[in-house]
This record gives structure tokens, sequence and C-alpha cells, in this order.
């Protein structure tokens, strides 16, 4: 009887090294198996516009209906070397509040045109990282008035978001002066720039709506923004371009208690927008201003903001850096 030499095993032993060896050449240089492509399409983000003004800047009127000289009176507190903003009470006749910026405490002080020291609230659940503007408007419960204090600077251009605090106005019926309180609720609105960071020194609030406007400090622009009302309190708000304007280095604004004016100010000069009846604040950003009064008596003026009963308007100014200046109130009277 004759055996085969090649077992069952044998056989498939062979077959098996048969496959890696082919395997293994098909790895080689040459006949390598080319990998699959990745065919994705990574489309860039589109470019964030901005509606563009075509008036001249350097070519404006200057309104008259604002006198020329200020009111000027010293604050009665010259430790407050920062002033940053100024805001008008709508429920507390007279009563002004200001604030200092970046490094400062995270506190609104009381004053009036006179200057005194009216008081100082302390937020104590938020600080201060960059103090910019102060506004006083209309807020989520109907029919009371709201401090917002904008926690916008960034002159490093890093953050990724910028906060605005918001709490009721406190009423001051009563009470003695100076009046101190803790202000424990605070909303906190996070806001985000759609083109990134960047940095600001105004906020602002229509009266009319509750949206929220910011507006970049730059050299020879500033970008203004709106974050729509209802702002969320529990996530992110991107906001929405409005307007470039040609304007330099803008530190302060304002809106009209009643929504019809406008002011924006830098250390060298304010512009100032009378809306015509039914135009948004948006839409009004987009026409030409005018020049308002500014005496230039501001070593850094910082602040501007209506009075509440709309007889003219506030400027203040920081002093740090200055030896030998007085941080003031200036007051622009209405013809």
């Amino acid at each position: 009887m004759k055996y085969n030499i090649f077992s069952t095993t044998t056989l498939k032993n062979g077959l098996l090294c048969f496959l890696i060896l082919t395997i293994l050449s098909c790895n080689k240089s040459g006949n390598a198996v080319l990998p699959v492509k990745d065919t994705t399409v990574v489309t860039p983000p589109k470019p964030v516009e901005f509606p563009k003004t075509s008036y001249n800047p350097s070519a404006l009127d200057t309104t008259k209906l604002f006198n020329n000289v200020p009111v000027v009176n010293a604050l009665a507190r010259q430790d407050l070397l920062e002033v940053s903003g100024v805001a008008a009470s709508r429920i507390n006749p007279g009563i002004l509040y200001i604030h200092q910026d970046s490094g400062d405490p995270n506190q609104v002080y009381l004053t009036d045109g006179s200057g005194a020291n009216n008081g100082t609230l302390t937020l104590t659940s938020v600080g201060n990282r960059d103090w910019e503007d102060i506004a006083v408007g209309p807020g989520p419960v109907a029919g009371v008035n709201y401090i917002y204090v904008g926690d916008i600077g960034d002159n490093d251009s890093k953050y990724s978001s910028v906060f605005v605090y918001r709490f009721p106005e406190p009423d001051l019926t009563g009470k003695t002066l100076p009046y101190i309180s803790d202000i424990t609720t605070v909303d906190k609105i996070e806001l985000k720039y759609p083109d990134g960071p960047g940095n600001a020194e105004t906020l602002m609030i229509d009266p009319l709506t509750k949206d929220i406007y910011i507006a970049s400090k730059q050299s020879n622009l500033s970008k203004i923004y709106v974050a729509r009302y209802p702002q969320s309190t529990t996530s992110v708000t991107v906001m929405t371009p409005v307007v470039q304007l040609y304007f330099n280095k803008a530190t302060g604004g304002d809106i009209s208690p009643d929504g019809t004016e406008i002011l924006l100010r830098s250390n060298e000069l304010i512009w100032y927008w009378k809306l015509p009846a039914g135009t948004s604040i948006s839409a009004g950003l987009l026409t030409q201003p005018e020049v308002a009064p500014y005496a230039n008596n501001e070593p850094q003026g910082e602040g501007v903001g209506f009075a509440a009963d709309g007889s003219g308007y506030y400027t203040d100014t920081e002093i740090k850096g200055y030896p030998g200046k007085v941080s003031t109130m200036s007051f622009y009277k209405r013809k």
C-alpha cells in the first residue's frame, strides 16, 4: 500500500503561508494598496459683513441743541481715579451711576450733577474684569428699571466672550444718603462677537425694545453690534452686526430715555443722532450724525449719558496717570 506524504495538516499550513506571502508582497513599494481619498469639502466660514455709512465723517454739521460750555463740578470722591461710565437713574431724580474699570472694585457709585457722594452698590456675585460702561433701561420685568454694567473691555482682544450684568435699580425713596447696599442677585448675560474677540467701551440699551448695543473701540472705526431682547442668562448669545462707523476709539455712548437720540463719544469729540419718528436704533445709526459740544476739558474722557429728564447730557473722565488732574462731572445743558 502507498501513502501520500502530504498530510491534510501540511496542505493547510502551505496554503496559509502562501496567503501571508501574497499579502506581504502586495504591501511592498510599487504594489501598495492606495488608501481611500478623503473627498470631504471644508467650507471656510463666511466673513462677517457690516453695513457701512457713506457720509464724510470729517464734514459733519454741529448741532445747535446744547450749550457749548458745560457746567463742571469736581466729584466728592477723588479716590475714584478710573471713572469709566455714567448713566442717569430713571426712578431716583438727579441720581447718576458711575463705576471704575479693570482691576477696581465690583462697585457702582451713586453721585449727581454736583459730584456728591450719594452711595455705593457692591455686586457681590460678579467681579470687575474690565467694566467699561453703564446704562439704565427696562428689562425682563415690566415696569422695572434696571442698571446694566458692561464688562466688555478687552485691550488684548483675548476673551472669547464678554458680559453684561443687569439688576433692578434701588429705590432711594426715604433712604438716607449716602446709600450703601450689597446687590446679591445679578443677571449675567454672556455675549460673543460674530467676528472674534475685540475691545469695547460702549454699552447702550434701547428703551423701546430692550436690545443691548455694544460699540467697539478701534483706531479710526467702530463696529456696532446688537443682542436682541430677550437675552439669555443661561447660554452664550452671538451678537449681530449693525454698522461700521468711521469713528476713532469710542469710549462711551448712550440712548436717550425716549429712544429718539443717540450719543457716541471718544476722548476727542461726541457724535449726536436725532432720529426721525419711528426710526429704530439700528436704522438710525446708519444715518448721518451731527457733532455735539465737547469742551475738551477731560484728560481721558470715558463716559457720556443723557439726563433722565432730557435736559442735556453728562460726561466724566478717568484721571489715573494724570497727576494734578481732578475727577469731574460735566453737564451740557439743552438750550
